[in-house]
């Protein structure tokens, strides 16, 4: 019968063979990537904050 800790053991060296098969990103590549991200955030924030007013308005128009 396998112990606990030999079944863990066995499981984080998985996991250590499998991190070194990684590719990581370089240093400018997850700067770029990073940036696209926040850019496209804030222009999605833009396009809901600017529908979440014109419906406003518009509701305040129709209840008056």
């Amino acid at each position: 019968m396998v112990s606990q800790s030999e079944v863990r053991k066995g499981f984080f060296d998985g996991i250590l063979e499998e991190l070194k098969k990684v590719t990581w990103p370089s240093k400018n590549e997850v700067i770029k990537l990073s940036l696209v991200v926040i850019i496209i955030s804030l222009i999605i924030a833009f396009y809901i904050g600017a529908l979440d007013v014109i419906l406003a308005k518009l509701l305040e128009f129709l209840t008056k």
